[in-house]
């Protein structure tokens, strides 16, 4: 029977010994191949045809019989057969015609872990197959559907990742050795309803927000942001409080909720809100834990870490107003301040300037004109976020009568001393 090139297919053929190798025989007509592990399967759309390129061979059947000598070319029956040239034997190889798979179906069974197809059907394991599906997948913001698949063997039990999402499931076999063999593409299908969803997940974000007086920064973001650590110092805003909401962003079948705050080791609060949130008012460090179920699957949980840090307040001993030389205000640094008062004199003890707002500072003028340079009195008092919630401090009116430090206690500030204002020289 004569052949066209463009119809053969070099059929691999794996486990052959000796010196009779795979590319010694090729298919003619549509076929193909399939190979699990050491078998290997030659699957054929019309009659089944084989040629040795390695001229007149002997073919014998499985069971040892010599069916043809010294010829290239057979037409055999399905079955298993084998090849040899001389002494050299090959390896076991399968041949068969290829047929659709009769009564194919699948049911679904979702678990918490994984979602299991149950497939029934004619077929064995020289089928293939590929199931398509939607998988929620987290963008960052929400959660949107994802074309997702899972290839492999057919059998009769299949298993999908755990699906968190209603979809339907499609079951397509042989995709490609029915292209190959110029087939059209053979698919069922079924549904995973929202009702019978059970694995759940959670994607934790957060919307924080640093409080301070009415006018002044924060640092709240636009919109809820994956972050596995938040530190605030509130160098932006004048209260020390670090107020945060905090989203679970659970999948549709959760259905409780359990959110534990530690600060260090020890559990602070708790919460069975969807959502919740909560102020951070004293430095330390913090986590977040959240975690969701539901009546059949364990929680999905995330965690999320908090740190505030310990105020913080220095004052700089000059400053250069009127000029490009950097440094144009009497500026405090500072972070994580609930209270804050300064106030500066001239050398003669005349208030020049006060200001309850370490956010802004003094540019050296006094009633719209420029002040003479020299030294300048200043006095300041504040409490840090991580001062005792009843402390205080000595004076809440400042008088020109240097005053010294607090003596070290934590978060409380009494400073006082001199501030050169110098004019720019460049």
């Amino acid at each position: 029977m004569g052949y066209r090139l463009r119809d053969i297919f070099v059929c691999c053929l794996l486990a052959l010994s000796g010196a009779v190798y795979a590319h010694d025989i090729v298919c003619v007509g549509l076929a193909t191949q399939v190979v699990r592990g050491t078998d290997t399967t030659f699957v054929f759309r019309d009659e089944i045809h084989l040629k040795s390129t390695i001229g007149d061979v002997e073919w014998y059947a499985a069971n040892g019989q010599c069916i043809a000598a010294g010829v290239d070319e057979i037409y055999p029956d399905e079955g298993v057969y084998r090849i040899k040239k001389g002494q050299a034997m090959s390896g076991p190889f399968r041949v068969k015609k290829y047929t659709d798979i009769d009564n194919l179906a699948f049911t679904i069974e979702p678990t918490c872990d994984a979602t299991v197809l149950h497939v029934t059907g004619d077929f064995d394991n020289t089928h293939t197959f590929t199931a398509e599906y939607n998988a929620l997948a987290w963008n960052g913001e929400e959660w949107t559907d994802s074309a997702a698949q899972v290839s492999g063997t057919l059998a009769q039990t299949l298993y999908l990742p755990a699906l968190y999402g209603p979809t339907p499931i499609k079951l397509c076999y042989d995709a490609e050795e029915r292209a190959t063999l110029g087939l059209a593409p053979a698919c069922v299908e079924a549904e995973l309803k929202e009702a019978d969803v059970k694995a759940v997940k959670m994607e934790l974000t957060s919307l924080a927000t640093a409080r301070g007086k009415e006018g002044e920064k924060s640092n709240e973001l636009n919109r809820p942001t994956r972050q596995d650590i938040i530190t605030a110092t509130t160098s932006e805003s004048y209260s020390g409080a670090l107020e945060v909401a905090f989203y679970s962003n659970p999948t549709p079948a959760a259905q409780f909720y359990r959110w534990t705050i530690y600060k260090a080791s020890v559990p602070i609060a708790t919460r069975n809100d969807k959502d919740i949130r909560y102020s951070f008012a004293e430095p330390g460090n913090y986590r977040v834990v959240c975690a969701v179920n539901n009546r059949e699957c364990a929680s999905d949980s995330a965690e999320m870490l908090v740190n505030i840090s310990e105020s913080y307040l220095r004052v700089p001993n000059f400053f250069t107003p009127g000029g490009s030389c950097g440094n144009s205000e009497f500026r405090v640094a500072y972070r994580s301040l609930r209270e804050f008062h300064i106030w500066v004199y001239n050398r003669w003890g005349k208030l020049v300037y006060e200001s309850t707002d370490p956010a802004k500072g003094w540019d050296g003028t006094i009633n719209g004109r420029m002040a003479a340079d020299g030294a300048y009195f200043y006095v300041v008092r504040a409490l840090g976020t991580d001062a005792d919630k009843n402390a205080g401090y000595i004076g809440l009116k400042a008088s020109y009568k240097k005053q010294k430090a607090s003596g070290g206690a934590i978060g409380v500030y009494q400073l006082s001393g001199d501030v050169n204002l110098l004019r720019c020289r460049r």
